[in-house]
């Protein structure tokens, strides 16, 4: 059986149209809420960057702290599903909006 990431690499190799990049960055943020919503979601999230909660907000706006919220959503296919229902995006748009962060020559990390 495949997993959701795997259909959802499956799926967005099928289909050319993406996701911009403000709709990416506007579905990043509303994945970095969700985090932030799960008290347990945030102190995963917050000891594999090594972060702080005083550190959040300024990390936050560096350029590789989007792409890396929904690296950490993607790689976690329950916490993919969960926040793919939250927000009510189907999972393959989480993967498409990273794949339109991914920096030139940068691979996503799904």
């Amino acid at each position: 059986m495949r997993s959701v990431n795997d259909k959802i690499a499956a799926g967005s190799a099928r289909r050319s149209r993406g996701v911009d990049q403000s709709t990416a960055k506007d579905l990043a943020i509303s994945a970095l809420g969700f985090i932030a919503s799960d008290r347990v979601l945030l102190d995963r999230f917050l000891a594999l960057t090594g972060l702080s909660v005083a550190e959040l907000r300024q990390a936050a706006a560096s350029a590789g702290f989007l792409p890396g919220v929904l690296d950490f959503i993607l790689g976690h296919e329950p916490t993919l599903l969960a926040f793919a229902q939250a927000s009510n995006t189907p999972p393959e748009r989480i993967g498409e909006a990273r794949r339109a962060l991914a920096r030139p020559g940068e691979e996503s990390g799904e």
